[in-house]
């Protein structure tokens, strides 16, 4: 446990690596992907590739973890000592977790909560539980980190493309790119959150690889001019086009701190379905 006593919990949608929530002792509180015989965990018992062959045949939904879940890792939290909880969530825009968050906290004594809401998705919000995982390392109080990730929360981001917005659709989080259905079907777009944490067309570009090389175009320039950056180049079984994207990104980009390559969570590929390809960006300016 660190001096500061203080714990980071986030949700399985800000996508924080398995490897880097164990290292950092991030508690992370997953969603639930219901399919119809079955209600499972996100990253807990299916995984991505998994939900993308079942999607074949049934397009499974999402849901809030129960009040109990919530409960049982505050627990978990306090149980082991801390005093102080960082709650990072996905946008409050796209989900009722960040919501659900506050409300379970507002009654639950014992443990001191700062609940963020980050305005992103995926990688792009999970950077801000990796980072406060290093504020912590760093010896920053809670409230100095509470500072920290609220100034950080505009500079983190998501470029992202998908191979139909069917499942964006059905999934009732297509956003602001609502206006790009029934346009010719070949335009692809590209995707982020805006200021309200809300999905909203970035790009509009003819094909995959064009798209593809778009968001990779976006992804860079958003980094440009920034001393301190973490970069992350995030999939949904697009196994076929990411190495060629992470090598783009990696040479254009060789003086990052941290590097997260891989699948996206299964509950996010609930939503956007099989082909996603994301670069994630979050860039620091000032000396630590």
């Amino acid at each position: 446990m660190n001096p500061q006593k203080i714990a980071i919990l986030t949700d399985s949608c800000c996508d924080v690596p398995k490897d880097l929530a164990k290292q950092y002792g991030i508690y992370v509180l997953p969603v639930n992907i219901v399919f119809k015989d079955h209600t499972y965990k996100d990253g807990v018992d299916i995984e991505p590739q998994e939900v993308y062959e079942r999607m074949k045949t049934e397009i499974p939904t999402s849901s809030l973890p129960d009040g109990a879940a919530f409960l049982q890792v505050f627990d978990e939290i306090k149980q082991a000592g801390y005093e102080h909880v960082l709650a990072i969530t996905l946008s409050g825009g796209l989900s009722g977790t960040n919501n659900m968050m506050r409300l379970m906290a507002e009654s639950y004594e014992g443990l001191d909560f700062f609940i963020l809401d980050t305005k992103n998705i995926a990688i792009a919000a999970g950077f801000h539980a990796i980072q406060a995982a290093r504020y912590i390392e760093q010896g920053l109080s809670f409230e100095e980190i509470q500072k920290r990730l609220i100034q950080d929360i505009p500079h983190s981001k998501v470029f992202f493309v998908v191979e139909t917005l069917e499942y964006l659709q059905k999934g009732g989080r297509i956003g602001l790119v609502a206006s790009l259905l029934g346009n010719v079907m070949k335009l692809k777009p590209v995707i982020s959150c805006n200021e309200e944490g809300i999905y909203y067309t970035v790009a509009k570009v003819r094909g995959r690889r064009q798209s593809i090389r778009k968001t990779i175009d976006l992804a860079l320039d958003y980094a440009k001019g920034h001393k301190k950056i973490n970069l992350a180049v995030c999939h949904g079984g697009a196994f076929d086009v990411v190495q060629e994207v992470e090598e783009i990104v990696k040479e254009a980009l060789p003086e990052h701190e941290v590097f997260i390559h891989g699948q996206i969570s299964p509950v996010l590929g609930v939503h956007t379905g099989p082909g996603l390809i994301g670069v994630g960006v979050e860039y620091f300016d000032e000396e630590e």
